[in-house]
């Protein structure tokens, strides 16, 4: 095959820092006298961790915590959006951030006007008032660092090289219930280590103009989409959405929190959680050095049969494994199948937990 150019800014998010523009995501606060009380029975996931200044690392007066991800479903399972939350104040009356998925945003703010009281707990629309950003490479602690507290760079860099862990979050100081103060949260959605800062707009118009001035390079979605599908992590919208039961994703093992109390769809869950199974499954398909085929692209039975068992829903040329990649929906019982008449073999894992 002919040598490829990887997407715009993927060599410098595996080798440097890169720097993906994230604002168009939904950023939703929940106040009110009991925000989490009464998001538990609606959300799947846990109670996310409040700020905290024990031991936290940084600056003085530095604050850490740590966001959980969650999906909103129907009575029947299926997801209507997936959010992750950051509580931003402790106690029950702290406020929440809610980071949504912007395909996802406006089923779930027309579901919490239906069942959130609003005395206990109303919902705002931060999103006009704030950005995000994603800096995404092996420096991108330390670019960000710099950026943040160019008087505190190696303490603040430590910090956050220190937030290993998927939601783990860091800020300079409380982030109060209007998020007064910025925070950084690693994510796993990409292979490489990857930080969201999340502020005000001007903030983070600052925050964006000191890092291209020292070097992390703008990227652009392609790049973003092949190192997510490196990563075997799919997108709401994209590889899954409103007919889509948690299970059947892979994102059930970071969504779903089986030790909490009742929630809308748990009973679906825990029914194929303990007695069932789904019919198909999310895998990170491994193509060989073919062109990625295009979202929507039927998986044929390798037994001759012809019978379609499956779909593509994102597909990459990935410069990491020198193949295409792809997202696919597989049905149960097949260990292989037909991609545009090619036999690919189906990995028994989740797409995500098939490359961690």
């Amino acid at each position: 095959m002919a040598v490829r150019e990887p997407p715009a800014g993927y060599a410098a998010a595996r080798d440097a820092a890169a720097l993906f523009h994230r604002s168009h995501r939904v950023r939703l606060l929940v106040e009110g006298r009991a925000p989490w009380q009464m998001l538990k029975g609606v959300l799947s996931g846990a109670a996310a961790a409040p700020p905290s200044d024990a031991a936290a690392p940084g600056v003085p007066g530095a604050v850490v915590g740590r966001a959980t991800y969650h999906t909103a479903l129907t009575p029947k399972g299926k997801t209507m959006s997936d959010l992750r939350m950051v509580a931003l104040e402790p106690g029950p009356e702290g406020t929440l951030l809610l980071d949504v998925s912007a395909e996802g945003a406006e089923a779930l703010r027309a579901h919490f006007a239906r069942v959130l009281p609003p005395r206990f707990a109303r919902t705002r629309d931060v999103s006009d008032e704030t950005g995000m950003l994603t800096v995404v490479g092996p420096r991108a602690a330390e670019l960000l660092a710099a950026a943040l507290a160019p008087d505190a760079a190696d303490a603040v860099r430590g910090a956050l090289e220190g937030l290993e862990e998927e939601g783990a979050w860091w800020a300079p100081a409380a982030p109060g219930g209007a998020l007064e103060t910025p925070l950084v949260v690693r994510t796993h959605d990409v292979w490489p280590p990857a930080f969201d800062v999340v502020g005000g707009v001007e903030f983070i118009a600052g925050v964006r103009e000191a890092l291209e001035a020292a070097g992390a390079r703008p990227a652009d979605e392609d790049a973003w989409t092949t190192l997510r599908v490196e990563a075997g992590r799919p997108a709401f919208g994209v590889d899954f959405d409103a007919d889509t039961i948690p299970v059947e994703a892979g994102i059930h093992h970071r969504a779903i929190d089986h030790t909490k109390g009742c929630y809308t769809g748990q009973e679906v869950i825990v029914r194929i959680r303990d007695r069932g199974h789904v019919n198909r499954s999310l895998r990170l398909l491994r193509l060989g050095e073919v062109e990625p085929p295009a979202a929507g692209t039927e998986l044929a039975a390798a037994d001759g049969s012809g019978k379609v068992v499956g779909r593509v829903t994102s597909a990459v040329w990935s410069p990491r494994e020198e193949q295409a990649l792809a997202l696919a929906y597989v049905r149960r019982g097949h260990d292989a199948v037909l991609v545009e008449g090619r036999r690919v073999e189906v990995p028994a894992e989740d797409a995500s937990t098939a490359v961690r």
